[in-house]
């Protein structure tokens, strides 16, 4: 029996969306799905939601459960694909500590999951756990393909791609709605059907490089003139990315917010409302969540009936593919193995990739707009630095990621910034492996 294993399985709604994807496919609902986690509670909900979905849906698959690291090779034994899902030090404590020690300096964050301090910092607890990880997997299932869904996504894939040789695609779920959400929002649902567009860059930071209708016409010209037209409060940021630099990105407002030195600025405090900046935010979504969470188990396995229409999340569309040599296009996190031309090679890149029988097979896009991969250098340097961080052990490569960041640099000096990251490595205490 063919064998997908998902870590972090604890992630409960993400994994019935993913996996039960999976059950929607033909080729996958016999399959056997492992489900790994270290939370014992968050395990056993969902290995009832994913057995009760099973069952509504014919009973095909063979779900299995493993708790603990003691377990963790017999959840990978013989995997033809791992999903990963994990969060290292949850919200509690390890978020509130991303943005609470940094607020005493008075660098304001508000996802800080992918970049910043809060994602150098994310990535040097999640890069030790995920090397375990493929250590395992090159014991016990060396040709699996490893599906990355956690932030920071171009540090954890790319330090997977780099240093483990486990093959690793990182996906993220903003790109292939980008376009189509832009259009409706700006009432052009009529240019939504048969759009042509290719988007290139690195994860949260790629670009909308070109936008055509289904005749070939261009679309970005209508669409900034509706864009400023509008002037809509749901992406503001995005807008003066636009205007500024000359295409619209990927990732939302939020997220641009802090991966640019211009919008969270203590010499500024007016842009936080103008530009509709919600500070502190991944924090907040976290207490709705897990405020909610009771409520939404209860209803979701409510008659035992657990029902699900398969959704657009790449996981089970690229497993599919492999499958059946029926082709498919993914926008994915890869190593730039020539794929950008003018961003380096050590650098995890989201890129188109077709994927069949003989796996990804990443598209060439060439040189970006020399404006947008200098936005990209900006990011990838503290990528970078992060990553070697990580494999290095060292506090003084932590520094230099943090001197790197855009904008932490812009709000702090420098000596400031080594004593925050100072104060975050005696916050997370075990958290983090010692550092020289």
């Amino acid at each position: 029996m063919n064998k997908i294993t998902f870590m972090g399985a604890g992630s409960t709604v993400f994994v019935r969306n993913v996996l039960g994807d999976c059950m929607c496919s033909d080729a996958l609902k016999d399959w056997e799905y492992a489900l790994y986690d270290i939370d014992a509670t968050r395990l056993e909900e969902s290995y009832e939601i994913i057995s009760a979905m099973n069952e509504t849906k014919g009973g095909h698959a063979r779900i299995t459960k493993h708790l603990g690291v003691e377990n963790r090779k017999e959840a990978l034994r013989g995997a033809r694909f791992v999903i990963n899902a994990i969060q290292v030090g949850l919200y509690d404590p390890c978020t509130i500590i991303d943005f609470e020690v940094p607020k005493k300096y008075g660098l304001r964050q508000t996802i800080g999951d992918t970049l910043g301090i809060g994602g150098i910092m994310r990535a040097l607890r999640t890069i030790p756990v995920m090397d375990d990880f493929a250590k395992d997997m090159r014991e016990v299932c060396p040709n699996a393909l490893f599906l990355n869904y956690t932030n920071p996504m171009a540090m954890l894939s790319g330090y997977m791609q780099r240093y483990t040789g486990i093959e690793t695609v990182g996906l993220c779920h903003s790109v292939q709605v980008c376009s189509e959400k832009l259009l409706k929002k700006l009432g052009m649902e009529d240019k939504v059907e048969g759009r042509r567009e290719l988007i290139a860059g690195i994860n949260h930071m790629g670009w909308l490089l070109e936008l055509e209708d289904k005749d070939g016409n261009d679309l970005y010209p209508a669409m900034k003139k509706k864009f400023n037209e509008v002037r809509p409060d749901w992406d503001l940021v995005r807008l003066d990315m636009m205007n500024h630099f000359g295409y619209y990105n990927t990732e939302s407002s939020e997220h641009t917010a802090e991966y640019h030195p211009y919008y969270i600025k203590d010499k500024y405090p007016d842009f936080i409302e103008k530009y509709n900046i919600p500070l502190d935010e991944y924090p907040r979504r976290c207490v709705r969540q897990i405020e909610g969470w009771a409520k939404e188990r209860d209803e979701i396995l409510n008659g035992g009936d657990v029902t699900h229409e398969r959704s657009r999340e790449y996981g089970s569309r690229i497993i599919e593919a492999c499958e059946t040599d029926v082709p498919f296009r993914i926008h994915g996190n890869v190593l730039n193995t020539g794929l950008i031309d003018n961003l380096p090679p050590e650098a995890c890149v989201e890129v188109p990739v077709m994927v069949d029988r003989n796996g990804l097979n990443p598209c060439h896009v060439g040189r970006l707009p020399e404006q947008l991969a200098a936005l990209n250098m900006t990011n990838i340097n503290v990528q970078l630095m992060t990553i070697r961080a990580a494999v290095t052990r060292k506090k003084e490569d932590v520094y230099m990621a943090a001197y790197l960041d855009p904008h932490t640099k812009a709000e702090l000096s420098m000596d400031d910034i080594k004593s925050m990251c100072d104060d975050l490595f005696e916050a997370h205490g075990d958290w983090l492996p010692k550092y020289n």
